[in-house]
């Protein structure tokens, strides 16, 4: 069997950005996912596709076919008073480093990483921690499967694979 269109894959692989290892998947716990409904990086899908059980795959994915180039746009700063709750500032939660949920102004949900804490102001980076890096693969196929009707049902043709019952539109908005 040949890794194709909602088959359900396993995969073991090591992910390296600038020399350093982010992220090993071993044989044991390998990652599953349902090929071609966006839960991978499209790049990434087009690799491996066609590959059969016991194949090894060793590729890179340039940053512009990953999480794109870095965005200085994508930092801003932003006023403590969005992070205010009752009135007062989330020093509990907005710290250096953490990774904070947030919307835009059309209410699209993005993930941003607090980069300073100013007197008055939080500087606020949204682009992906990957972003700039080019991304190395190396793993193997451990399995191909029919995906089965539970695998279908809910999945969702998005790319936050969000498992809504109908389907969701290029930003994740759940359509029932």
């Amino acid at each position: 069997m040949k890794i194709e269109q909602n088959k359900i894959v396993s995969l073991s692989y090591k992910l390296e950005a600038d020399g350093e290892i982010i992220e090993t998947v071993t044989k044991e716990k390998p990652m599953q996912f349902m090929y071609g409904v966006g839960y991978l990086l499209p790049k990434f899908e087009e690799q491996i596709k066609n590959m059969s059980v016991g194949d090894k795959f060793d590729f890179v994915l340039k940053a512009s076919d990953a999480y794109g180039e870095w965005d200085e746009d994508a930092v801003f700063e932003l006023s403590k008073e969005v992070f205010e709750i009752e009135g007062q500032f989330d020093s509990e939660h907005i710290k250096v480093g953490e990774s904070i949920p947030m919307r835009d102004n059309d209410g699209n949900r993005l993930f941003g990483t607090v980069e300073a804490l100013n007197k008055d102001t939080v500087t606020m980076n949204f682009n992906h921690p990957l972003a700039g890096s080019d991304l190395h693969f190396s793993g193997e196929v451990i399995e191909i499967r029919e995906a089965a009707p539970e695998d279908l049902a809910g999945s969702c043709n998005c790319s936050c694979n969000c498992n809504c019952d109908d389907s969701c539109d290029s930003d994740c908005n759940c359509h029932r």
